[in-house]
């Protein structure tokens, strides 16, 4: 059976099971320093995510593995970061912008992994002065290269707006049906790329 007929629910009853069992996302939280926003939309991200029942998601945030820059000396990190990402189906990226792109910090996560980031779908949600918009296209080259196929719609928040002083996060309702619609898109391209691991 091709690609399509699985992507369009054409499927036999062992592609059938293997389709249906809950898929696994993770919600990358994109920052590591101190005094970050990114737990708060990661954990609002959830919680929208989490009364839909579709899926199971968790939050994977880079600052738990403790992870070397890529080049340096081997850490136990990378190997459990690789066996977390290898764990999942899917992500969403919570990625912030910094000087027009995404942060050092998961630029190097994502170059600390290869394999476990193949066939997979991917959201993104951003925030920053403009949206997170330019961190947002940076990232969706990098994650071409990575074999992540990244999803079209896509939140941005705004610093100006859904934050109180730039700390406290305060989304506006409007951003509940964009969630919404990029998790359909994860879910549905995560789902249909898992046939072809």
């Amino acid at each position: 059976m091709g690609f399509l007929d699985r992507l369009f629910g054409n499927t036999n009853k062992e592609e059938e099971t293997m389709t249906n069992s809950k898929l696994k996302i993770g919600i990358i939280l994109g920052s590591t320093r101190q005094g970050r926003v990114s737990p708060q939309v990661g954990e609002w991200v959830k919680g929208i995510a989490d009364k839909r029942g579709d899926a199971d998601y968790e939050i994977v945030d880079i600052a738990d593995f403790k992870l070397p820059f890529l080049g340096e000396a081997d850490a136990p990190g990378i190997a459990a970061w690789n066996e977390k990402l290898a764990s999942l189906d899917g992500f969403v990226f919570i990625v912030q912008e910094y000087n027009h792109s995404i942060t050092g910090a998961l630029k190097n996560a994502l170059d600390l992994a290869r394999e476990a980031w193949n066939n997979k779908a991917a959201g993104i949600v951003s925030y920053g002065s403009t949206g997170g918009a330019r961190a947002a296209e940076h990232l969706r080259g990098i994650l071409g290269e990575l074999k992540v196929a990244d999803v079209r719609t896509h939140p941005t928040l705004s610093l100006f707006t859904d934050f109180e002083n730039g700390s406290v996060f305060k989304p506006a309702e409007l951003h509940l049906t964009n969630v919404n619609a990029m998790l359909d898109e994860v879910n549905q391209w995560s789902g249909a790329l898992k046939t072809i691991r």
